[in-house]
């Protein structure tokens, strides 16, 4: 019997042990990836201020419209209209929407403290990219017609930025309350997908610079990494335990 607690403990701290280390490892990636990407804003920002990367912007901008007739992309005119639907994704209705079914499918099931980190995360990322904006100031590209109607400015793309934010903000919440690791999978992927898809859009429709999305993507998912490491530190995952009626009492 006590040959059996100790060979008990022994697991236990082992598990414990792995937990830890695994834990850790996780960690410095995460790190290594938040410094990564805030590293390349910074430096993408800077040298856009100097105006370093016009070349290569507009470049890729008139790869993307006819020799000869810069209002028409290239491709077939399928791939216009599905371009225009995708970049409708990145918008604030669409995400706006996301974010408040995913915050009552969370309340739901009865995980309330990440529904409401989830949200907080979600809406604080929103005004950083707000923020960002102002302190760019970039001008929206002119020498191509935008395909869509836009107002604000250019560097970082919001809808690179904000879809980043979200979708992969959704992603590893939603992940880490399910059950199956191939439901989780899917979810990050989708997140990712979904993100890729709506900046190389805005580009498409020529509405934002390839450096504007590249730095949406690396300000959203460096926000979006960050988040998720608070949560996995301390967001349970698990669902609360429904309130017992007590038995004892009278009506």
């Amino acid at each position: 019997m006590v040959k059996q607690g100790i060979m008990l403990s022994q697991r236990l701290r082992q598990r414990i042990v792995e937990r830890f280390v695994g834990f850790e490892a996780i960690s410095l990636v995460t790190f290594g990836v938040i410094a990564g990407g805030l590293f390349l804003f910074v430096k993408l920002a800077s040298e856009v201020r100097e105006g370093e990367t016009r070349a290569f912007d507009e470049w890729i901008l008139l790869a993307l419209r006819v020799p000869g007739d810069l209002g028409t992309p290239i491709g077939p005119s399928w791939l216009s209209f599905a371009m225009n639907d995708i970049t409708a994704l990145g918008g604030f209705t669409v995400l706006s929407l996301m974010t408040t079914l995913a915050t009552i499918y969370l309340l739901l099931g009865r995980r309330r403290e990440m529904a409401i980190f989830m949200f907080a995360c979600i809406a604080g990322g929103w005004i950083v990219s707000q923020l960002a904006k102002l302190g760019v100031a970039r001008p929206r590209p002119d020498i191509v017609p935008h395909l869509v109607e836009v107002h604000n400015l250019s560097f970082p793309s919001g809808h690179a930025m904000l879809s980043a934010i979200t979708y992969l903000t959704l992603g590893a919440m939603l992940s880490r309350a399910e059950q199956y690791r191939s439901t989780r999978i899917f979810l990050l992927f989708a997140g990712i997908l979904l993100t890729l898809l709506i900046g190389l859009s805005r580009i498409y429709l020529g509405v934002h610079y390839p450096t504007d999305v590249l730095a949406g993507w690396c300000a959203g998912a460096t926000w979006a990494a960050g988040c998720w490491l608070v949560a996995r530190r301390f967001i349970s995952p698990k669902a609360s335990s429904p309130e017992q009626p007590d038995v004892n009492s009278g009506p």
